[in-house]
């Protein structure tokens, strides 16, 4: 399946739109780029890639001559039908680039700063859940709260026996402490990167 063509078909079991981790990631990435653009007043989409194959795609116009504005409202309105994201979820990703990102400098920083983050937390929760990871999809409730639990035990939890669990977990304390998100954001952002992911079509799969 293409970029964005979860748009223009139905899942033939469910008849609701369903999207792919692809489309998921490249949504966030947009909106963080968005948000960005409003923030700084930036007119370049050289600085905004996935911005301007959004753009490009869905044919989002320009609102009020100001690059951003149209594209966050856009993105948020998909992520929140599709992936059910809250509105809590937004307003700490605004804070977070308000709070960190005051020139096209720290955008560059914050956006690394952001994947090391975002890399570091499933890595974690990955070696914390193990075989809850094979909790069926439809008791999404049962692996929100295995998600939660995790999360927390990686932001409260200081003795590991892997060393190496302890060392990327500190990363992930400082990294939201710098970033400014909450456990429950966190929560609500890995719970759908773990969601999409089993859904993902196995390597031995044919169709």
């Amino acid at each position: 399946m293409g970029l964005f063509d979860i748009f223009k078909k139905k899942n033939t079991e469910t008849t609701e739109k369903v999207g792919g981790m692809e489309d998921f990631m490249t949504l966030i990435r947009v909106y963080y780029e968005s948000v960005m653009a409003c923030n700084l007043g930036i007119t370049n989409l050289a600085f905004l890639p996935d911005v301007a194959v959004f753009k490009r795609t869905l044919k989002v116009p320009t609102q009020n001559n100001k690059l951003g504005v149209a594209e966050k409202s856009r993105s948020r309105k998909m992520l929140k039908e599709i992936y059910g994201l809250s509105d809590d979820f937004f307003k700490e990703i605004d804070l977070s680039i308000k709070k960190n990102c005051r020139n096209l400098n720290e955008v560059k920083n914050y956006l690394f700063m952001f994947q090391g983050f975002s890399q570091d937390l499933m890595m974690c929760l990955g070696n914390l859940m193990k075989w809850k990871f094979r909790v069926p999809s439809i008791f999404k409730k049962t692996l929100y709260q295995l998600t939660s639990k995790a999360v927390n035990d990686l932001l409260t939890r200081y003795e590991w026996k892997d060393d190496a669990m302890r060392k990327t977990s500190n990363n992930i304390r400082k990294y939201q402490h710098t970033l400014g998100y909450s456990a429950q954001w966190m929560s609500e952002y890995a719970f759908n990167i773990i969601l999409l992911a089993k859904k993902e079509p196995k390597p031995k799969d044919k169709d």
